[in-house]
This record gives structure tokens, C-alpha cells and sequence, in this order.
């Protein structure tokens, strides 16, 4: 359903499923308008996410553009946006200011960070080309990680890794593959997710942005990086970021690349004593090792919900890269000798029993 905000020769339509919901936004868009000096008849989609928020784009009276974000309460909670959007600026970080917001209607006013994203900016055929961005990319890192206080963010705990990790078998084995595992089978999953739990929280806890990735980080006009998508914020293990960055879920880059990038991710981290933990400042392998850790759960977690979001949601475009996901699994666990178990579970699940798991490359 579709409702032409004005008049003028060439609206520009926007559709909406629920009725009412339009009627609401069309009243609140009229005061918004006038109090923001906004035009009306520019309105346009701007983006959609994997949750149930979208994204409108609308000119102010100066040409310059605003983002509109439709979120219905119901689904949505943005009281968490507001909140981390406000800690990423404190933290010298460009995160979208709220201008105005309808709590109760789930509408709100943004300033834009543009249209281009880092990822659409980057070129994949050539790693170093794009070295400098991802140097932008672990400075902002960084910043968010220094600004880290206890008892702000909810507590990347226990209960939420293995949350996060059961996707795997809801969704991804059970839902995706349509596999019941075998009693041993799930014995040994389970040990393996008992393993990485530990090895998780382990890790000294800051700010984690959970999906610090270039599809989030947003090229301005002025050549800074724009960070988005950070309302899952949380704080936990500092390997997380640095892993999601590294070990993108729709990007692969060959070790060396993510090495270089790491380490040097690491040396700062180091200077600015993040890394005072065990043997991490001195041994730049320890720290690899836990991101490694943090990397499968993270894949694990993120093969169930873009199985969920395809078969729940009917977003077919994610089941597409979960193979990134299941070769990211398969390389990982064939590193650790204690996860061997597991990565022959995996190799069954997927048909690859026979394989060596030597005989996989990059994919």
C-alpha cells in the first residue's frame, strides 16, 4: 500500500502494509517537516535492514539530505539506537544524530552519513588497495574501545554466547539442512560449544559494536568513516570486532590480508593498552588465537539467523553466503586439535565426511 506524500507532479511513492501505520507517519511527517524545514514530495526509500526497521531518505530545504527511520514498536525497540548513537559520538566517532524522534510511533529524524558504504567502496580484486580504509576502519575501533565502561552496555555473557551459538543447530542443522544429529553428534557439539564459551569470556570485555563490518561503515562526503548498525552493542570479549571486521560475512580475503590487518589492529590496541592481558601485548599469536575463537562463535551464530532470515523471513539473499561461513568453521577447527571432533561433525552435516580438510582453499 502506497501513500503519495504530496501533491506535485512526480511523487515519490512509499509503500506501507499497515494502514494505520501510514496514516501516523503522514501526521507525523507534516510536523516534522515544518519544524526541520524538510521537503515533503522528496521522500524516498533509503534502505532496509535484516530487522523489521527501514530507512527513508528526504531532502531539507537546503538540498542537504536527511535518513528517516521507520521502526515499529512493536518490533523494534530504539531506545538502545539512541543510547549508543550518543556513546559513539562521545567517543569522537561519526554515528547518525537524532534530530527528532516519535518514541512511541517508532519514527525518527537523522542526519545522513551518506550513501556510500565502505564495502561498496572497496575493491576486492586488489587486498592492499584497500588497506588504508581498513586503517581507518581499527583507528575508529579503537576509539570505541578506549571510551569501554563497565555497566553501560548489557553484558556479552554467558547466557547470550550460547544464545547466539544454539542458532546453529535451530536453524542452520535442524531448520536449513534438516539434520538430527546423533547422540554422540550432539555430545560432541556440545563439548565444542562449551570450549568456545570458555575460551570467549576469557578475553578482556570493551565496547563491542557486533558488527563492525564495511557494510555498516558509511564513506562521508568529507572522507571520514560513518559507523551504522550498532544498536546490538554490547560490551564483551575485544576480540569480537576485530574478528567480524576481519572475517566478513560477505567479503573473504586471503589470510595474509586479514594477518596484516590484525597485526596491525593489534600493535595500536597494544600502544593504547588494551592489550594487557596474559601474554597478549607480547605475543601477538596469543591474541590471534582468541580471535580465531571468537570468530567461530560468531560464524556459528550467524549461519543459524541467515538461515532464519531465509526461512523464517523470507530473505532468500543471506542463505547465499553461508558457505563463507561453513568454509570459515571448517578452516578454523581443523587449526585446533581439541576441535577436530567437531569439525568432523561439521564435515558429515555437509557431505564432506571423506574429504581431508587439508583439501579446502580459499573459497
Amino acid at each position: 500500500m502506497s501513500h503519495n506524500l504530496t501533491s506535485s507532479s512526480s511523487p515519490i511513492s512509499v509503500v506501507w502494509a499497515d494502514s494505520q501505520r501510514e496514516q501516523a507517519f503522514v501526521d507525523w511527517l507534516a510536523d516534522t517537516a515544518a519544524s526541520h524545514q524538510l521537503q515533503s514530495e522528496t521522500l524516498r526509500i533509503a534502505s532496509a535492514d535484516a530487522s523489521f526497521r527501514r530507512y527513508l531518505r528526504i531532502d531539507a530545504a537546503d538540498g542537504s539530505p536527511r535518513i528517516i527511520m521507520d521502526a515499529p514498536p512493536d518490533k523494534e525497540d530504539c531506545k538502545p539506537f539512541v543510547k549508543i548513537a550518543g556513546l559513539l559520538q562521545s567517543a569522537g566517532l561519526l554515528a547518525p544524530e537524532v534530530l527528532a524522534w516519535n518514541e512511541p510511533q517508532g519514527f525518527m529524524l537523522l542526519t545522513d552519513l551518506g550513501a556510500q558504504t565502505m564495502m561498496q567502496g572497496i575493491n576486492t580484486q586488489e587486498p592492499q588497495a584497500n588497506f588504508g580504509r581498513y586503517m581507518q576502519a581499527t583507528d575508529a575501533l579503537i576509539q570505541w574501545q578506549l571510551a569501554s565502561k563497565p555497566g553501560i552496555l548489557p553484558a556479552y555473557d554467558e547466557a547470550l554466547l550460547r544464545r547466539e551459538l544454539s542458532l546453529f543447530p535451530d536453524w542452520y542443522l535442524a531448520q536449513h539442512r534438516k539434520v538430527t544429529l546423533t547422540t554422540t553428534q550432539q555430545q560432541t557439539m556440545q563439548s565444542a560449544f562449551d570450549l568456545i564459551v570458555r575460551r570467549n569470556l576469557a578475553a578482556p570485555s570493551v565496547y563491542v559494536h557486533r558488527d563492525f563490518m564495511p557494510r555498516n561503515l558509511m564513506l562521508t562526503r568529507d572522507d571520514q568513516l560513518g559507523v551504522l548498525d550498532f544498536q546490538d552493542a554490547v560490551y564483551g570479549p575485544i576480540s569480537y570486532d576485530i574478528a567480524s571486521l576481519m572475517r566478513d560475512a560477505f567479503l573473504t580475503w586471503d589470510e595474509e590480508f586479514v594477518l596484516d590487518v590484525t597485526v596491525r589492529y593489534w600493535e595500536k590496541a597494544r600502544k593504547a593498552g588494551l592489550m594487557d592481558f596474559e601474554d597478549w601485548s607480547s605475543d601477538f599469536g596469543a591474541f590471534y588465537r582468541a580471535v580465531e575463537w571468537m570468530g567461530l562463535q560468531r560464524h556459528l551464530k550467524v549461519a543459524g539467523i541467515f538461515a532464519r532470515l531465509t526461512l523464517r523471513d523470507g530473505k532468500e539473499k543471506y542463505l547465499a553466503d553461508t558457505p563463507r561461513f561453513i568454509h570459515y568453521i571448517r578452516s578454523t577447527c581443523n587449526r585446533y586439535r581439541e576441535l577436530g571432533p567437531f569439525l568432523k561433525v561439521i564435515d558429515e552435516v555437509e557431505g564432506l565426511q571423506e574429504a581431508s580438510g587439508w583439501a579446502f582453499g580459499r573459497m
